[in-house]
């Protein structure tokens, strides 16, 4: 039972991983829905690193949440 349960969360994090990287490497566009929320629950140092990619590729639009300045919801952190 503890083997099923191990592979069942490894099989999340895998998804769920690979969905999040997906949205922050993307060259569509940095709104989409599901990958702002997961990007914005991402540890710091995570959520900084998708952020620096998503402002690599989209640095001319506004940012999506998560990757906001504090003092300016406009400017890119």
């Amino acid at each position: 039972m503890a083997r099923i349960l191990t592979l069942v969360i490894l099989a999340a994090v895998f998804v769920i991983g690979g969905f999040w990287y997906r949205y922050v490497t993307n060259t569509d566009s940095p709104y989409d829905e599901v990958g702002i929320e997961l990007n914005s629950r991402m540890p710091g140092p995570v959520n900084k690193w998708g952020c620096e990619k998503l402002h690599a590729t989209f640095g001319n639009v506004l940012p999506p949440y998560g990757c906001q300045s504090e003092a300016d919801s406009r400017s890119w952190r």
